[in-house]
């Protein structure tokens, strides 16, 4: 496989963070890309779509929230406001003309969250979003449930935990102020309104977020196009040769 060149690696500042992305030039619409919780903005799928974008001419964004990747900032002062803001930012500063967002799990919470603040303020540019496991509300929904009465406690009174990560040798670190502040943008409950079509990627064997969120969310989705394909035996990464192409297809669909 022929290696394609990375764009340079951009900082912009947000809020007095550096935040690190990368810009290829190309046509619209572009590709912008939300990453996960603790994900960096070169990993596989990301890579994969950077790669899908220079084949086809096509613009794609990337950045790396602070606390993740080759931005800065501390992981544990990061918030979804915080992430939020930096990917309305870089969206807004680098970004031109009609955009696909893919948000990949926290992303895809994020990419719903962008798209309402924009067209709030009138901003049409979101023609599309494909969404890849996403844990909307993931605070509420997914991690506070899965919290032990003792890790609460230890919230409570510390501030923080720490759990065992599965994609890392470091523990994932969650904060009493990432989940307060995550319940102030939750978004289930009521109709999620986006004006563009959704497409949602979804492992079958997702243990992180489950199928059963994804149908949640499929359940909020009643004014727009939305579409949900159940990935036999994927798991939540969804970065196989086949789950690539998959994605591929789901993003070219809307271009």
């Amino acid at each position: 496989m022929i290696e394609t060149p990375q764009p340079e690696l951009r900082f912009l500042d947000v809020g007095g963070r550096r935040i690190a992305f990368r810009h290829r030039a190309g046509r619209s619409p572009g590709v912008f890309w939300l990453g996960g919780f603790r994900s960096d903005m070169d990993g596989t799928k990301a890579l994969a779509l950077d790669r899908l974008a220079a084949e086809r001419g096509t613009a794609m964004t990337r950045f790396d929230y602070s606390g993740h990747g080759a931005s800065g900032g501390a992981f544990d002062e990061g918030t979804i406001s915080r992430w939020l803001e930096e990917s309305m930012a870089v969206f807004e500063g680098v970004t031109s003309g009609e955009q696909i967002v893919v948000g990949s799990s926290m992303g895809g919470w994020l990419a719903l969250l962008m798209n309402r603040a924009l067209r709030e303020r009138g901003v049409a540019r979101i023609t599309a979003l494909v969404l890849i496991a996403p844990a909307v509300d993931m605070t509420e929904e997914l991690m506070v449930p899965e919290m032990s009465e003792a890790e609460r406690e230890a919230l409570a009174e510390d501030g923080r935990i720490e759990r065992p990560s599965a994609y890392a040798e470091e523990p994932d670190v969650i904060t009493r102020a990432l989940i307060e502040d995550g319940a102030r943008h939750l978004m289930f409950g009521a109709p999620i309104v986006t004006g563009c079509p959704i497409a949602i990627v979804q492992g079958a064997e997702d243990t992180d977020v489950p199928p059963e969120h994804a149908i949640k969310l499929m359940s909020h989705l009643l004014s727009d196009e939305a579409s949900l394909t159940l990935v036999p035996g994927g798991d939540h990464r969804l970065s196989s040769a086949a789950d690539l192409d998959r994605l591929a297809e789901a993003v070219s669909r809307f271009v």
